[in-house]
């Protein structure tokens, strides 16, 4: 994996072009990550894209499952789960 500040990229994208052709690559703004980048061909892009929003919203479920455990939530019954989604909706305002 490299990492390549979006300055770089901007003024010189061509190596971090090749370097999509073998590795992954992470954007960084002041230092901090913003985008990977994923080298794809045409024959693969709709796979590709299918397959990383499977992985983001695996690991979305695996923090709120985290966050249950952390707060003991991931105890509550059926009857419970309702209740507090009713709650949610009523505090709600009308749409």
């Amino acid at each position: 994996m490299k990492f390549v500040s979006s300055r770089e990229i901007r003024a010189n994208p061509r190596p971090v072009l090749e370097a999509l052709e073998e590795q992954e690559v992470v954007l960084t703004s002041r230092g901090r990550p913003v985008a990977l980048l994923l080298g794809v061909s045409g024959d693969d892009l709709e796979e590709t894209v299918q397959l990383v929003r499977r992985a983001r919203a695996q690991a979305a479920v695996s923090r709120m499952r985290k966050g249950a455990a952390e707060r003991g939530s991931e105890k509550m019954g059926q009857e419970e789960i309702e209740d507090e989604i009713r709650a949610a909706r009523s505090e709600r305002p009308d749409r």
